[in-house]
């Protein structure tokens, strides 16, 4: 059993000096090798539908698939600096809640604010678009390793829905937006730990239940509070297909984690809890801040100790707490991810529905979509 020192590299959860301390060195890569340390393996039992929750939900995967360059309104005008006005004018800046004094941005006025709102944007969208590619990577492994057959076949359709998220991402950033960022330091850390693991129930853990988990909470957050129709509409065809995902990963593991010795449990748990920290550390945009030519240890500390900034943090863990709770990660052996999930301030929400259970509430609509019903 390793210590949270040994898990994170650091004592304390919160500690954002270290935190700030892991940045990307290799911001001109263009191609990033991990090495994988996975079978790739084949069974020749094509038993369908001999896990009937899968089989069901590989129809779903069918029945919900949707074309990105044909189904999206792309033709709808975008203007991210007319975006990023009419939010400093609805808010105001971040100077509004927290108190930057002594910083550069203290003499920030209107105009800087709004600079930092274009430029949040093309990081939150860059990293979403990272995000998908690591999916794509990870799912295309699942299909790989995974034993049973009715998981290889809904794995495939995840493989196609992850490389529709990228080109959707990627499209909306090259045509509407103004610029893009490298991957978050944090975020590739994790994905290459997932693919870097030998065993397939973990690439599930790590991909299905926790980034998937929190993409889909995070969709769901600027789903509601945009008012560009554009990304409203994307948003709302990728969490359509992100809610299948989380439920594939609940569905699978269910079933493996019972047989699971209790060593093997508390590594899961462990991992979990890692990518629960690396997932949240990614959010601090330490990259937005030095671009606009802000030492982000001079603010981010302000930031991250701001209550409505951890409010949204902590709301990012609404699909992932429910889902440890259901795999009986949050209280099996002696609770340790329970209270390491207290430490973090998120344990309020282990009863909210959990994904496998609300699945079918993401499904497309005519009235969601404006499209017809998938």
């Amino acid at each position: 059993m390793a210590t949270v020192e040994e898990i994170i590299g650091r004592t304390d959860p919160n500690d954002i000096d270290a935190i700030l301390a892991i940045t990307n060195t290799d911001v001109d890569e263009v191609l990033h090798a991990v090495e994988d340390n996975s079978d790739a393996l084949y069974t020749w039992d094509y038993t369908k539908g001999a896990r009937p929750a899968l089989a069901k939900l590989y129809e779903k995967a069918k029945a919900g698939q949707w074309n990105g360059e044909t189904d999206l309104p792309w033709d709808t005008a975008v203007d991210p600096w007319e975006l990023a006005t009419k939010e400093y004018e609805a808010n105001g800046g971040m100077d509004v809640m927290i108190d930057f004094s002594g910083t550069s941005v203290e003499r920030w006025g209107r105009d800087e604010w709004i600079r930092f709102g274009v430029e949040s944007n093309n990081w939150t969208l860059s990293q979403f678009m990272h995000g998908e590619q690591g999916a794509l990577v990870c799912t295309a492994k699942i299909v790989e390793t995974v034993p049973w057959i009715d998981a290889k076949y809904y794995a495939a359709t995840q493989v196609m829905d992850e490389a529709r998220h990228v080109e959707v991402f990627a499209k909306y950033l090259d045509t509407k937006l103004t610029d893009h960022y490298p991957i978050n330091a944090h975020l590739r850390l994790l994905l290459d730990d997932i693919i870097r693991d030998s065993r397939w129930d973990m690439t599930y853990l790590g991909m299905q239940i926790m980034v998937e988990g929190l993409a889909l909470a995070a969709f769901g957050f600027i789903y509601q509070q945009t008012e560009e129709p554009l990304l409203k509409q994307l948003l709302r065809y990728v969490m359509s297909d992100e809610a299948r995902h989380v439920a594939f990963g609940v569905l699978s593991l269910k079933e493996v984690y019972a047989d699971l010795t209790q060593a093997e449990i508390r590594e899961r748990q462990e991992f979990a809890f890692e990518a629960a920290l690396r997932m949240r550390d990614r959010f601090h945009q330490q990259e937005t801040w030095e671009r606009l030519g802000v030492d982000p240890r001079a603010v981010i500390p302000r930031v991250f100790d701001n209550p409505e900034n951890r409010e949204f943090q902590h709301l990012l863990f609404t699909k992932i707490v429910p889902n440890c709770r259901k795999l009986g990660l949050l209280d099996a052996g002696d609770a340790w991810l329970r209270r390491r999930f207290e430490e973090i301030g998120v344990i309020q929400y282990e009863n909210w529905v959990d994904t496998a259970e609300e699945v079918d509430s993401f499904a497309l609509t005519r009235e969601l979509t404006g499209e017809a019903a998938a």
